[in-house]
């Protein structure tokens, strides 16, 4: 109960100046003196945490000697790791039928071409050695008479004779190779549902 005065007037409830885990009863019947000294370090120590600064950041380790913000030359003279060499290992599943239809078709113009302009350079270098000429002189010596000295073997094998057989084969390549590319195209898609397809395995340059 609270004390009361002599002319019964109730006084206030006494304050309890230790910790939150004091009760009223037992700060009351401590002296005078150590209540106050316990309430002055209390405050004392409340001010020294607010002024207190800031320790360094959890999980840094400094070395003796250095601030707090600077780490240890351990790490720092430590060199980077070599990255390793990345591999993706990858299938190729499906053909598109019309890309490889025209990639085949161009390859096989370009061998075409190829073709038919190497076949006019050999015949010329040929015709430019007289190796045309050797041929119907020997001809010529061995059969002899009349018939020999009109023989001439440009004729048959001659210059225009042997590119417009080349070309005929060269647009008959074009057709052959493009269909068959095709197909192949095809018949790899159909492969590649039942077994997987081919498996490749790109790395990156380290360059």
């Amino acid at each position: 109960m609270a004390d009361r005065r002599a002319d019964d007037t109730p006084l206030a409830p006494r304050r309890s100046l230790g910790g939150p885990g004091h009760s009223s009863e037992d700060t009351s019947r401590r002296p005078l003196t150590e209540r106050v000294s316990a309430a002055v370090s209390a405050a004392s120590s409340a001010v020294q945490q607010a002024a207190s600064p800031a320790g360094p950041p959890t999980g840094t380790t400094t070395a003796p000697g250095r601030p707090p913000g600077q780490t240890s030359g351990h790490t720092a003279g430590r060199p980077a790791p070599r990255s390793r060499t990345r591999r993706a290992r990858l299938r190729l599943v499906h053909l598109d039928p019309w890309s490889v239809m025209k990639t085949s078709f161009l390859l096989s113009i370009a061998f075409g071409i190829v073709t038919v302009v190497a076949v006019a350079v050999v015949w010329a270098v040929l015709g430019a050695a007289g190796v045309w000429d050797s041929i119907n002189a020997t001809v010529t010596d061995v059969l002899g008479g009349e018939s020999a000295d009109t023989f001439d073997i440009q004729n048959y094998i001659g210059t225009s004779r042997v590119l417009g057989f080349t070309m005929i084969v060269a647009v008959v390549d074009v057709i052959l190779i493009t269909a068959i590319a095709t197909l192949g195209a095809f018949l790899y898609n159909l492969a590649a549902a039942l077994l997987g397809g081919l498996e490749v395995t790109l790395a990156e340059d380290d360059r």
